[in-house]
């Protein structure tokens, strides 16, 4: 009795494994007439930024595919980033833009997400900003632009 009801439970945990099936897009011809996004970058390293300084960048895309895209939602990974997109249907080999600011307030390296959400065969697709915020000059001292690299070396 116990060995028919680990049977039972093997084949109806491999039923569930088996029942899932990756839906291949590169030979649905339906997918040919939707609409593609592509993005000139999906990552936009800020390297180091002053406290409180241009936190913006521009993601541009393009709709590489047969029909209208529309963009329906771009969510942040934090509400320390702001996107702003189109509204509006980009046609087909038309061209857009999605602007992502980052509250450079906050002192310190950062890595956020956007996750845009379309009606693209490829959606979703997610946008990465990294960078590092320096720390807050103290009144009357200059930001650091670079830390200098000092070396005891004798020449």
């Amino acid at each position: 009795m116990k060995s028919s009801a680990i049977i039972m439970a093997f084949l109806f945990i491999s039923c569930l494994a088996f029942a899932q099936q990756v839906k291949d897009n590169s030979t649905d011809p339906a997918a040919e007439k939707q609409a593609l996004i592509e993005f000139d970058k999906v990552l936009h390293d800020y390297g180091t930024i002053q406290f409180n300084g241009d936190g913006t960048v521009d993601f541009n895309f393009t709709n590489k595919g047969k029909s209208p895209l529309i963009l329906s939602n771009c969510q942040s990974s934090c509400g320390c980033t702001v996107p702003e997109w189109p509204k509006d249907p980009i046609p087909p080999k038309g061209k857009g833009s999605i602007k992502v600011k980052y509250n450079t307030s906050r002192v310190g390296p950062f890595t956020k997400t956007v996750t845009v959400i379309s009606n693209a065969s490829n959606s979703p697709t997610v946008l990465t900003i990294k960078g590092t915020v320096e720390k807050q000059p103290t009144e009357g001292q200059e930001p650091v632009k670079e830390k200098a690299i000092i070396s005891n070396e004798v020449k």
